[in-house]
């Protein structure tokens, strides 16, 4: 999971912009005794309508958390809302805002909105538009609102290369001058086949760009010129730079997790988080997740590497220039992956979803941040749903409270839930 390394002193506030520099040392927090045990509890959300999925979910320094989820009604228009959630006063600051409407938002199970704040206290959204008739010919847009998510600007795109493929996957991080970086998976290269998705000449890329508090996009960057087509990717702010992590493919049809960072004005070479040698003919659709404290960073990710589905962990102490031998989370058929980590307060968190018989559940284990010492699992759910209609889980952690939000599936029809990690 992302965590959003801000200044706000309240949501809401407007103010100023400008280039990269690296995040401030990482507050102290409140102290975390990682020998207590912690347990699940309800975490009641903001009033929605059945339908609701897709959720994103970010801690903001100053206790707060962003949730955006996009609801989908039959016949109706998609719709793109947030609220924030004040983790001291246990409750939602704002009723569901919406932030964009429109028949033509391709919504995809796997490729869902992101919700960001930066340092000038603006909030920042994107979603992906259609933009031809081929299945996966869609755009990343980009909106901001400066008056706590009220109103929003006209949004704009990334890239600009004008063709009809696949470009999405997106992961945001606040700039250091009140900017936002991007990152997403690129198909520009694709278009001869038509479809801009699947195998082809041109392998999808990697690619990223800036974006300043006018609007203004700085030239996009190829960062890799052969990806997995359809995993997620990851952003994390760390003291030496934004750490962005995915999946790989290289001709060999080799799929392991790989690590770059914005070193300056330029990103470093990418190199593996781990060697898993995973050959895997085809897309998992099962991105990697990072978390980062200073110069600390772990990185989660599902593999099947040694020939069962397994969740892995690794860490890093310098940025993300090497990560240290992983650890194995949960290993067996029953693991599907879908993980999110994060890093706060002295410890790290991953979260994972598992399917066997009894159904899809999903579960949480609380570490050391060098993933040595596990300090507590459990189960912080179990699901009516199954399949791919549950999404992917997300965790925030603030306050020393971990915050999980998922899409469940009853009856047909796709609803958000909460729950929480606390202390009692």
């Amino acid at each position: 999971m992302r965590t959003a390394i801000l200044a706000l002193a309240v949501l809401g506030l407007v103010a100023g912009c400008g280039g990269e520099a690296p995040a401030p040392a990482a507050s102290a927090g409140p102290s975390i005794d990682p020998a207590v045990e912690r347990v699940v509890e309800d975490w009641p959300l903001p009033a929605m309508l059945p339908g609701s999925a897709l959720p994103d979910l970010v801690s903001v320094d100053g206790g707060k958390l962003l949730l955006s989820w996009t609801n989908s009604q039959r016949g109706r228009r998609h719709i793109l809302q947030f609220s924030s959630y004040d983790v001291a006063g246990q409750r939602w600051e704002t009723a569901p805002a919406t932030i964009a409407v429109g028949n033509s938002m391709f919504v995809n199970w796997a490729d869902t909105p992101h919700i960001m704040a930066t340092r000038d206290g603006a909030l920042w959204a994107h979603w992906l538009q259609k933009n031809g008739d081929a299945p996966y010919a869609y755009d990343v847009m980009l909106a901001t609102s400066r008056d706590g998510g009220r109103r929003w600007s006209e949004p704009v795109s990334p890239h600009d290369d004008g063709t009809q493929t696949e470009h999405g996957f997106v992961s945001l991080w606040p700039r250091a001058d009140g900017g936002l970086g991007i990152a997403w998976l690129d198909g520009r290269n694709t278009a001869a086949r038509g479809d801009g998705h699947g195998e082809h000449a041109g392998a999808m890329t990697l690619r990223a760009s800036g974006i300043d508090g006018a609007l203004r996009r700085s030239a996009d960057v190829e960062i890799d010129a052969r990806v997995c087509d359809c995993c997620q990717t990851s952003a994390a702010v760390t003291a030496r730079g934004p750490l962005l992590v995915y999946r790989g493919r290289s001709e060999g049809e080799i799929r392991d997790i790989l690590a770059t960072r914005l070193d300056g004005e330029a990103w470093t070479a990418p190199k593996p988080v781990h060697a898993d040698g995973w050959e895997m003919p085809a897309c998992p659709v099962n991105g990697p997740s990072v978390a980062a404290e200073g110069e600390t960073a772990v990185v989660g990710w599902y593999t099947a590497a040694g020939g069962e589905p397994e969740v892995r962990i690794a860490a890093s102490s310098d940025a993300g220039d090497s990560f240290a031998a992983p650890v194995v989370v949960d290993a067996g058929e029953a693991v599907h992956g879908r993980v999110a980590v994060a890093l706060a307060d002295g410890q790290a968190w991953v979260l994972w979803l598992r399917e066997d018989a009894d159904g899809q559940s999903i579960w949480l284990s609380r570490r050391s941040p060098d993933l040595a010492t596990e300090h507590q699992r459990l189960q912080v759910a179990a699901l009516a749903g199954r399949g791919r209609g549950t999404g992917f889980p997300q965790l925030a952690v603030a306050a020393g409270i971990a915050h999980v939000v998922w899409t469940d599936v009853d009856n047909g029809v796709a609803g958000l839930r909460g729950a929480r990690l606390v202390t009692r």
